[in-house]
């Protein structure tokens, strides 16, 4: 007996022998009743939507397959992705910073230094005096370039506006006085130093 449909009364369709006969052969194969069969088709039909002349197509063994066929096209899609793209990316960057880490490392070895040289106190301090009393020369010899140059200075009395002063030196006097102070520190170096 159906569960749930015991006192229902049962009423009688009219269908042609041969569908009928089918239809009862189905039910044994499935082990259901005539009346639950029935049911479950037509609810099948309306909650899927479908009608029963509609053709499925394929079966779902056969739709199955395709599915494992078309998630091995992916796979094979992304494998190949990976081949082209991300493996020879990764290698190029890969030896571009092993390039960097030689590079680096050539760099590091030019700039060699050496060991500095161990000096007393008193030879530095012997070399700073020195440095200084240059610098003191240097100094004052500049002021005295500049000095002899202002005293070349003449004021000049314009008839018309303000007046203005005119510097009375000749051009070869002039580039000296320019190189002077434009190499201030080449006469400043290690080697004149010493």
């Amino acid at each position: 007996m159906d569960k749930g449909y015991e006192k229902e009364r049962f009423e009688s369709l009219s269908i042609k022998s041969s569908v009928a006969h089918k239809f009862r052969k189905y039910c044994k194969t499935i082990s259901k009743s005539q009346s639950m069969t029935l049911y479950h088709m037509i609810n099948f039909f309306e909650l899927n939507g479908v009608s029963p002349q509609d053709n499925l197509g394929d079966s779902i063994t056969s739709l199955k397959g395709q599915i494992i066929k078309r998630s091995n096209a992916i796979i094979a899609i992304i494998k190949s992705i990976e081949k082209m793209h991300h493996k020879p990316t990764t290698l190029i960057l890969k030896t571009l910073f092993e390039e960097t880490a030689k590079m680096e490392s050539i760099e590091e070895d030019t700039f060699n230094f050496g060991t500095p040289k161990l000096i007393t106190e008193r030879e530095e301090l012997e070399y700073y005096q020195k440095a200084y009393h240059k610098s003191q020369k240097d100094y004052t010899n500049l002021k005295q370039d500049t000095t002899d140059l202002l005293k070349t200075l003449k004021y000049v009395r314009n008839n018309f506006g303000v007046g203005h002063y005119r510097l009375d030196v000749n051009k070869e006097s002039m580039k000296q006085f320019k190189k002077k102070l434009e190499h201030v520190h080449e006469y400043n170096t290690p080697e004149n130093r010493s």
